[in-house]
Formats: structure tokens, sequence, C-alpha cells
């Protein structure tokens, strides 16, 4: 199984589709695409770290930072999206702490968790009411806050903590049981 079909597989198994930017980058990787340099910035990493963090945050397991999804999302952003796709995420950036300043008169880095998260949600339902509209059109972009969520999502299910401390782990498989009881709060199984 190669990473493609691995991440593909994460994402049927947290039962969610991937928008087709994240697809697309997922298929044309290339390693020589130039660095975005403004995705590399210490203050671009911050907000991702936060951002990420607010998805999904530390509780009994480790959350995002501890797998250290924000500099998957700057690698994957760098070197398998489209300079169009990263100036969308670095715009929606921009946005989110606008928001932020907006409604709390601070940068989003500097919001408790309570405040990160009424932000966040609030930028949900606008991704959620964009996707949903009626003059969409073919090559549209994908909303940034999108883009952001597939990406830590993918980048904390394919890391080592989130393969193995958030989901169900098995190092070295057995024989294939086809049917195992599922008792309510089991933790889905790692790929």
């Amino acid at each position: 199984m190669n990473r493609r079909e691995a991440i593909r597989n994460v994402a049927l198994l947290l039962g969610t589709a991937i928008s087709a930017s994240t697809l697309s980058a997922l298929e044309g990787c290339n390693p020589k695409a130039p660095d975005n340099y403004a995705l590399q910035a210490s203050e671009t990493k911050k907000i991702l770290a936060e951002i990420a963090e607010t998805i999904i945050p530390e509780t009994t397991t480790p959350g995002a930072k501890a797998a250290k999804v924000d500099e998957f999302i700057v690698v994957m952003l760098n070197d398998c999206y489209k300079a169009e796709d990263q100036k969308v995420v670095l715009d929606g950036l921009k946005k989110i702490d606008e928001a932020s300043e907006k409604q709390f008169k601070k940068p989003f880095v500097d919001l408790s968790d309570e405040q990160k998260n009424t932000v966040l949600t609030a930028i949900d339902k606008e991704r959620v009411d964009y996707n949903k509209r009626e003059n969409k059109k073919e090559g549209d972009p994908t909303h940034y806050f999108q883009i952001l969520k597939e990406l830590t999502l993918t980048g904390y299910f394919t890391s080592e903590p989130g393969a193995t401390k958030a989901l169900r782990y098995v190092p070295v498989p057995g024989k294939f049981e086809g049917c195992i009881p599922y008792k309510k709060g089991d933790k889905a199984w790692a790929v």
C-alpha cells in the first residue's frame, strides 16, 4: 500500500470525503516544486499548530501539536498543492486572524481554547455554507478551512501518536477476522 492509498483509507475510515484539491495534491506530489516561504514562516507555523490543536485537542490521547501536524501541513502544502491552493490557505489564515481580532481584539494564537473554538466553529459554518451554495462552478477554489481540516485529520491519523494512541493499533496483524464485535465507544482501527 502506498501513501496515497493509506490517506484515502484513513478518509474512508473517518467517514469523510476528501476534497478535489487534496486528492489532486496527493496525486501530484512534486518534491522539486518551489517552496512557498510564507508557509514556512514561524507565525504561519504557530497559527497552523493552534488551528490543528483546536480541531484535535489533547485529551486522554495526544493532540495535533504532539503529532506535529503543523509541520505535516506545511510540507504537504509546499510539496503537493498548487500555488493557487497555497494562496487560498494563506489568505484563509489571515481571515482567521481577522475574525479573532474582530470578535476578541486578539490574534488567534493568543485566544483561550474556548475563544478559538468559537472562531473556528463560525468559520466551519461558513465552510459548510460555501460548499452548499447553489451557484457553484467547476474550478471554484476549495474553502481554505476544508483544506486545513483535511490536512489536520490526515496528518494526525497517519502520525505515530494518532495511529497508535487515538486508534486501535496492532503492530503485527494476525489472521483476518471479518466480523469483530463493536462496543459503543471503541476506537477505530489504524490502517
